[in-house]
């Protein structure tokens, strides 16, 4: 059970922590299409002496976007790592002001930093068309870089919809 779980309800943050919640499980197949790739690139190389650099780069590339995606998962259902050892102890009244300082004070401006950054990073990958360094790697690279900005709007939204639940618990008393 996640601590949204056992909060009490706010409904603007539960539609955006359930919306991005079916995003991070529809994105999460990705793990099945990674196992598979390698498999596929373990029997060719083991069995057959002939991997394939197309399938090793397609590994990093699944693997990224299931982490990245993963993120604002993670944060809708405080499912990510967190140092809780007194933590756990504050009444909720402490905590909702420790999430909001943690929030306006790190999360916030790393996602803002991250997010303008690698809109210039996937911009310039597009505009040369950029492709794998190998001859038989994968084209268009733009498309992997293209997942940061948009994996980390999506964690920004988690992280609003966050800020707004504990403003709002914060205010109710809850």
């Amino acid at each position: 059970m996640t601590e949204n779980d056992t909060l009490p309800s706010v409904p603007l943050a539960d539609k955006i922590d359930r919306f991005i919640q079916r995003i991070g499980m529809s994105v999460a197949w990705c793990y099945v299409l990674l196992v598979l790739v390698i498999i596929l690139q373990v029997v060719l190389r083991k069995g057959f002496s002939n991997g394939l650099i197309i399938f090793e780069e397609l590994q990093w590339h699944l693997y990224a976007v299931g982490v990245m995606f993963g993120l604002s998962y993670a944060q809708t259902t405080n499912s990510h790592i967190r140092v809780d050892l007194f933590y756990s102890h504050f009444r909720a009244r402490t905590k909702h002001i420790i999430e909001i300082l943690g929030i306006l004070i790190l999360v916030l401006p790393f996602i803002v930093i991250i997010f303008a950054h690698s809109l210039d990073f996937f911009y310039e990958s597009y505009r040369i068309n950029e492709s794998s360094q190998s001859p038989s790697g994968l084209p268009y690279r733009w498309v992997i870089k293209g997942v940061i900005p948009v994996s980390f709007a999506l964690l920004g939204l988690a992280v609003l919809s966050r800020l707004y639940r504990d403003t709002v618990l914060l205010i109710r008393g809850e």
